[in-house]
């Protein structure tokens, strides 16, 4: 029967506790990467460089909005003519994402990264180039599709950094988010003082974010599996559950809908329910966006705690009565139900997305154009519809339809369930424990008697150091 030394006396001349020599190897010689995969630790360093790379490609999803006064200004464009440029943008940078996700499934593009990015500035630094109506179009759908290119490969580069954290993705998707609102303070120190002829300087947020991308790549790439991790890590996904992805797909149209038709007229509606200015009105609309900054970040640490499904249904759920008392309440207290709503649309933001490529395992770059692009131009749409009803009737009237909504995308997310997460047996692979484990087995397999005897003690060493 395998034997050990017993306490108090020594192993034998020139052989030692072979799972003392495991212990003492791993703590001399910490892994940077893990044996059994070849992945990167998790880190926050890739992170961080991914996050604020999204700041800066998402400015110039912002940046377009933000010039139509200029272009009404300075180029005597109509409203119609106006509202063809941010439609151009917006549903090439959301439409098209879906196939960019389609292409980074078959083929990882981690090159997209820089290149979309500065497609994505150069379009709209040169947007106040020229005064041809048509060159202008053409050089913002070139950065709306610059934009579409860079989500989905983005995301697939953020959750393999992130080991599928759902409080890192929170940080990738807060980064995007504060991009987005700091679009029109850009655009204002841009413009406002050179006109639109300074709109080449425009690139600069492009410049840093494709430097920041390259750093990012560097950091996030890592060596090919080889061996029997190789099989692990190339292991197929899982089965893509489409009817789930669906029903999440039209929950987050209804979110998109509130979000923009709120984000369109909450500044205007804030003035008339509290009898304040232009300062009102903007104030309303930063407790929108500062809600959504929040948010974001709070929804991955509660996914953590409570699991990702719950916390999105509980988001929709209290979005209901905050935007019910948006409309309905007049005065300061408004102000609070803009804070609630916030926080109720914009908690599920990133979960969104990870729940997205979850229940699209084989189709990670798809989930994600659809879950960042396509059901969120769904709103961009629905906002001129808003607006056509604010001029037939009020703009309460036409807001009141927005309180159902939330109350619809809970419904249809009753029903879902917690996906399985398909990185759970790669990373239980990559940890070192796997990794005692795997000696264990070969020390086990082999002929010395000595190694034989050391069987249990190194399968207690696997058990007791892991996770």
């Amino acid at each position: 029967m395998p034997t050990t030394p017993p306490p108090g006396r020594a192993a034998p001349p020139g052989r030692s506790d072979p799972s003392q020599r495991i212990h003492q190897s791993h703590r001399s010689h910490p892994p940077r990467r893990s044996e059994a995969s070849g992945a990167p630790r998790p880190s926050g360093s890739p992170l961080l460089l991914l996050a604020l790379g999204h700041a800066c490609v998402d400015v110039y999803q912002g940046a377009v909005a933000a010039l139509v006064p200029f272009f009404l200004a300075e180029r005597a464009y109509t409203y119609a003519a106006a509202s063809g440029i941010v439609l151009a943008a917006s549903l090439l940078s959301s439409v098209a994402q879906p196939l960019f996700g389609a292409l980074t499934d078959k083929w990882p593009m981690p090159w997209l990264l820089p290149v979309s990015t500065l497609a994505g500035g150069v379009g709209v630094a040169l947007s106040g180039v020229s005064g041809s109506y048509a060159l202008t179009l053409a050089v913002v759908a070139v950065s709306g599709i610059g934009v579409a290119a860079y989500h989905p490969e983005s995301a697939r580069l953020a959750r393999v950094a992130s080991r599928a954290s759902h409080t890192a993705m929170g940080w990738f998707s807060l980064g995007g988010n504060l991009g987005f609102a700091t679009a029109p303070l850009a655009v204002s120190a841009v413009v406002a003082t050179g006109g639109l002829h300074a709109s080449p300087l425009l690139i600069v947020p492009a410049l840093v974010g494709a430097a920041l991308c390259v750093a990012a790549l560097r950091t996030v790439n890592a060596p090919t599996p080889t061996g029997r991790s190789a099989s692990v890590a190339t292991r197929p996904a899982g089965e893509d559950d489409w009817p789930a992805f669906l029903r999440m797909s039209g929950a987050i149209v209804c979110r998109s809908i509130v979000f923009v038709g709120l984000s369109a007229f909450i500044s205007l509606y804030a003035r008339q329910r509290t009898g304040g200015g232009e300062v009102a009105g903007t104030a309303a609309l930063f407790v929108l966006y500062l809600g959504g900054a929040i948010g974001t970040v709070a929804g991955g640490r509660l996914a953590t705690r409570y699991g990702r499904v719950r916390v999105v249904r509980w988001s929709y759920a209290l979005t209901v009565p905050a935007v019910a008392g948006i409309v309905l309440v007049p005065g300061p207290l408004l102000y609070l139900f803009v804070a609630l709503t916030s926080a109720g649309l914009y908690v599920p933001f990133s979960l969104h997305v990870t729940l997205g490529q979850d229940y699209l395992p084989r189709r990670v770059g798809t989930a994600s154009g659809v879950t960042l692009g396509l059901t969120v131009s769904v709103g961009g749409i629905a906002s001129p519809l808003i607006g056509a009803a604010a001029d037939a009737t009020s703009l309460q009237t036409a807001l009141a339809p927005l309180i159902a909504l939330p109350a619809l995308g809970w419904l249809l997310l009753r029903t879902l369930h917690e996906p399985a997460m398909p990185e759970a047996a790669v990373s239980e692979a990559a940890t070192p424990a796997a990794g005692l484990a795997e000696a264990a087995a070969s020390e086990a397999a082999a002929p010395d008697p000595a190694r034989a005897v050391a069987r249990a003690p190194h399968r207690d060493a696997a058990r007791t150091t892991g996770p």
